[in-house]
C-alpha cells in the first residue's frame, strides 16, 4: 500500500508517494559513502551519497534534486 511522507522543504510543504517506510535510522556521517561507480545512472541523478548496512545498500534520496527534476517537468 502506498503511503504519502511529508516534507518541508525551502519553506513549502511536499508529499512523496513511497512503495512502503521501513525502519527510520539514526545514521553516523561517518557511514556515509559517496555514490558508488555500479550505481544506475538515474538513482545517481537524484542520491546524495549510500551508506552501506550491515546487509544491504541504503541510497540516500537528494530531495533538492528530486524536486528540481519536478519544476523542470522531468521524469525521474
Amino acid at each position: 500500500i502506498p503511503v504519502a511522507v511529508g516534507i518541508e522543504e525551502r519553506g513549502e510543504l511536499y508529499g512523496l508517494i513511497v512503495d512502503r517506510v521501513g525502519d527510520v535510522l539514526r545514521l553516523e556521517r561517518s557511514t556515509h559513502e559517496p555514490n558508488p561507480a555500479t550505481l544506475d545512472p538515474r538513482w545517481g541523478a537524484v542520491c546524495a551519497g549510500v551508506h552501506r548496512l550491515e546487509h544491504e545498500l541504503m541510497v540516500v534520496l537528494d530531495v533538492d534534486k528530486v524536486l528540481d527534476l519536478g519544476r523542470l517537468g522531468v521524469a525521474a
